[in-house]
């Protein structure tokens, strides 16, 4: 593996004008794509293989004139203080209103009238109406959505309250500010570790390049696979983040081949061979974790983790051949003006002087025990919340209290009660239609009778009168454990009509879908695990020729990830510190983060487990001994990990400022979850495991090392290929990390 990024590396760096308009090309023709691309992304979810998902399949199939894949907006209409929406100025100005919302769109279907359909509150005051477009949630366009905001706008000019929900209205505006302060951020830990503006802005060039291309390229197949609007969420917070960290590792390692005398060309080249090893197996762990989340089969699941590996991909591909050819370009200026000072030691400080890092490895080698068991004990103490971790799908509940969407929510909760928002909807079905029929009218009367049933609605027969339709209002919120009994009761129901009836029953709805998606993961969470974790350690025993380095690293993983989703519950389920980050409304955590954050929480740790433990190993294969070794690659490494850590927590931090639920909580997830590997487990756990185990932390079974192939991440060949140039050491120019990968 060296000698192949060695050769590529060199080629890049001799022919680095034509590998530069070879990017551009790229980042042109996906580009264009891009630009002709069919529509946006969409923000359904689907649930293949779910009993809620077969409900809803059913609906589209035997009422197709309800369109169930059809855009829809609930339209809520509330008289003044004191009124009946019913009072004859109010009433015109709500039928008013509801012809203008029909006006805005010609793909709009049907709007019920809410007198007609007796959707008034008990009270008279407040009105609702359901709107249901012939065109689905992505083919709306901008005007579609602007024209029922002004239809809506012109309901409150005539003194009526008016709100709306549903996929039909136009997403919240996001903002890019927070995204671009955690760039800045990340600009200014490359500054300060590089010492110099063209060593600091080459891998955020690079990262701008790969991030454009994946970017380019989901929104080229974004209409064509119908791919989630996440997906290229996921993907653009992952490949900056990667992008910048790869680059950064290769051109710290480029500038150490600088200060020992090899001359530019073979500098790019040794530095691709060695730290692009690295780089290479570091992103294959991520794209194995995030490849994996396929396993779950959740189609949204599957989306966000092959995008996000895709721009992994090409993190790895602009890394290993565009750094070195823009190295090539930067001759001596990203050395920085401080290469004629004198050598500082690899910890960052003038020789003689011991710098952070030193100091740090030095005390936990000395308390290796101690420091692990402190370390282990306030992972598991941040991940104690994880035990009341409670999981839900976003609705609009969730939203920020300012939204239409959110204010809609409320509206319905007040006038109609907490159960209205979550109405859950029961399918009755056989080929006979006098078997559907009975088994509707059983399935009816049994309903009336079960707890926390605020309104069951009569049945509602397709043409062919083989299938029906029964809504239920629950009495509770959509959310709150007496609906989830509801819905298991419904379900017991439908088993007693099967065999009494032998109509088929199904339930669907919020609630539903909840508790689906939930025995969903937890029936996939192991399989992925064992998947994954299990391919990654076959990784690991490959770069590091040990079987308790790559056991340890996944087992310092489960400490991360679960500290991380403690951190995550005590902020967006309990409401610790939300107003730190802007979180106006606390609740369940997205039913899909507890499985994304373990595939990519994994990918990432694995990451920094490749850049820290590969130097201590190269130390320990050039004759160092086992805790010596773990000094040289902890003082070789650790600054340069230091700085790619804070730079992956800047970039993830960026977006929580996301309007987006699940974005946000994923930003901040991620963001911790950085924090506890790289500090917590890569530089405290690590060392001491390492320095409790010894030498045998490195030992491998014969049997094992005689089938295992060689890849030599070390550069051992490129040792014995390429002897260095015969020039003396130049002095190095940016202290620890002229050592670093």
């Amino acid at each position: 593996m060296a000698t192949f990024l060695h050769r590529i590396g060199r080629a890049a760096f001799k022919r680095r004008r034509p590998v530069v308009l070879l990017w551009a090309l790229v980042l042109g023709v996906v580009g264009i794509g891009a630009s002709n691309s069919a529509g946006p992304a969409s923000s359904s979810i689907t649930l293949p293989g779910t009993e809620a998902q077969r409900a809803f399949d059913l609906l589209g199939e035997k009422f197709p004139a309800a369109n169930a894949d059809g855009a829809t907006a609930r339209v809520v209409l509330r008289a003044p203080d004191g009124e009946k929406i019913g009072a004859p100025e109010n009433k015109a100005a709500l039928e008013a209103t509801l012809t203008g919302v029909k006006d805005s769109s010609a793909r709009i279907g049907q709007i019920s009238d809410p007198f007609a359909s007796k959707a008034v509150s008990a009270d008279g005051t407040t009105a609702y109406a359901q709107v249901t477009y012939t065109a689905a949630e992505s083919d709306l366009t901008d005007g579609d959505r602007t024209g029922l905001d002004k239809a809506l706008e012109s309901g409150r000019d005539q003194g009526l309250t008016v709100e709306a929900s549903g996929n039909a209205l136009a997403a919240a505006e996001e903002s890019h500010t927070a995204e671009a302060i955690g760039f800045a951020l990340a600009a200014v830990i490359l500054l300060i570790t590089f010492g110099s503006l063209v060593a600091a802005g080459l891998p955020l060039v690079t990262a701008l390049v790969g991030v454009g291309v994946s970017m380019a390229a989901i929104t080229a197949l974004s209409g064509p696979l119908d791919l989630n609007s996440n997906a290229s969420a996921l993907a653009t917070m992952l490949g900056i983040a990667v992008g910048i960290d790869y680059a950064l590792f290769i051109v710290s390692r480029y500038r150490s081949e600088r200060a020992d005398g090899y001359d530019a060309r073979e500098a790019a080249a040794r530095a691709n061979g060695t730290a692009g090893s690295a780089v290479v197996f570091a992103g294959l762990t991520v794209v194995i974790a995030l490849a994996g989340l396929a396993v779950v089969n959740l189609p949204i699941l599957t989306a966000m983790g092959l995008a996000a590996a895709g721009a992994v991909v090409i993190a790895v591909l602009v890394a290993t051949t565009l750094v070195p050819a823009l190295l090539g370009f930067a001759g001596e200026r990203v050395r920085g003006r401080r290469r004629e000072k004198t050598v500082p030691s690899a910890a960052g400080t003038e020789p003689g002087r011991r710098g952070p890092g030193q100091r740090w490895i030095s005390y936990v080698l000395r308390r290796p025990a101690r420091m692990l068991i402190l370390a282990v004990v306030a992972l598991g103490v941040v991940a104690l919340p994880a035990t009341q971790l409670e999981l839900g799908l976003p609705d609009d509940g969730s939203k920020t209290a300012s939204s239409t969407q959110r204010k809609a929510y409320d509206m319905l909760s007040e006038s109609f009660g907490p159960g209205f928002n979550g109405p859950l909807t029961v399918t009755v079905d056989d080929q006979d239609p006098a078997v559907a029929r009975r088994g509707a009218e059983a399935m009816g009367t049994s309903l009336s009778g079960l707890p926390d049933v605020a309104a069951v609605t009569p049945a509602a027969f397709n043409e062919s009168g083989d299938t029906a339709i029964i809504t239920v209002i629950p009495r509770s919120a959509p959310g709150s454990d007496a609906t989830k009994d509801l819905v298991d009761d419904i379900r017991v129901l439908a088993g007693d009509l099967r065999s009494d009836t032998g109509a088929r029953s199904l339930v669907t709805g919020t609630t539903a879908l909840n508790i689906d998606i939930s025995d969903k993961f937890s029936a996939a969470i192991v399989p992925y695990l064992a998947l994954v974790v299990g391919l990654a350690v076959l990784v690991l025993i490959l770069v590091f020729r040990s079987v308790l380095v790559p056991v340890k690293a996944a087992l310092g993983f489960l400490l991360s990830v679960l500290a991380s989703l403690g951190a995550l519950v005590a902020v967006f389920q309990w409401g610790w510190l939300k107003d730190l980050i802007g979180l106006e409304q606390t609740g369940p955590v997205m039913s899909l983060m507890p499985v994304l954050m373990v595939g990519i929480v994994f990918g990432l740790a694995m990451d920094y487990q490749v850049f820290l433990v590969t130097r201590m190993r190269e130390a320990y294969v050039h004759g160092a001994d086992a805790r010596t070794a773990i000094e040289t690659g902890f003082k070789h490494s650790a600054t340069v990990v230091t700085a790619a850590a804070l730079i992956m927590i800047s970039v993830f931090a960026g977006f929580v400022g996301s309007h987006d639920a699940m974005i946000k909580s994923l930003g901040f997830g991620l963001a911790v979850a950085v924090a506890f590997d790289a500090f917590v487990v890569r530089m405290t756990i690590v060392p001491a495991v390492l320095a409790l185990l010894g030498k045998r932390a490195w030992s491998l079974p014969a049997w094992i090392d005689r089938i295992l192939p060689h890849v030599d991440i070390e550069g051992e060949k490129l040792g014995r290929q390429t002897p260095a140039q015969p020039t003396a050491p130049e002095p190095s120019l940016a202290g620890a990390t002229d050592r670093d990968h």
